[in-house]
C-alpha cells in the first residue's frame, strides 16, 4: 500500500482518482477490522459493568477518550470532526454495552411481532 505523504506512485508516477479509491477501500478494511476489536473489547467492558452495577454512561470517560484522539491526531482532520466521529464511535459502543447488560428478549407468546418493533 502507498503512503499517505506521497503522491506520487504508478507507473506515471502520479496516483489518479482510482488509487487513492483504491487506498481509501484498503484503510476501510482496516478501521472494520479495528472497529470490531474496539466493539469486542465493549461487550467485555459491558459484561464488567453489568457484574459490577457500574453505569453504561460514564461522561468523564467519554471526555478522556476525546482528549486522547485529540492529543495523538497528526490531522488534517481538524480536532472537533475527530471528536464528532467519536461521539458517534461511543454512542453505537455504549449501545452494544446496553445490549450485554440488558440482553435483547425474545418476544413473549402474546406479543406480535409488530407490538416488539413499537416497543423497542
Amino acid at each position: 500500500m502507498r503512503g499517505l505523504e506521497s503522491a506520487w506512485g504508478g507507473e506515471s508516477g502520479f496516483m489518479d482518482i482510482e488509487d487513492w479509491r483504491k487506498q481509501i477501500d484498503e484503510l476501510d478494511q482496516k478501521l472494520v477490522a479495528l472497529l470490531s476489536e474496539r466493539a469486542r473489547a465493549a461487550v467485555e467492558i459491558g459484561k464488567l459493568k453489568r457484574n459490577t452495577s457500574l453505569p453504561i454512561y460514564e461522561p468523564d470517560r467519554e471526555r478522556i477518550v476525546f482528549e486522547n484522539v485529540q492529543a495523538v491526531n497528526p490531522g488534517p482532520l481538524p480536532g472537533r470532526d475527530l471528536v464528532r466521529i467519536y461521539e458517534r464511535i461511543i454512542d453505537v459502543m455504549r449501545n452494544i454495552q446496553k445490549e450485554e447488560i440488558v440482553p435483547h428478549q425474545e418476544p413473549n407468546e402474546t406479543e406480535t411481532e409488530l407490538e416488539s418493533d413499537v416497543n423497542d
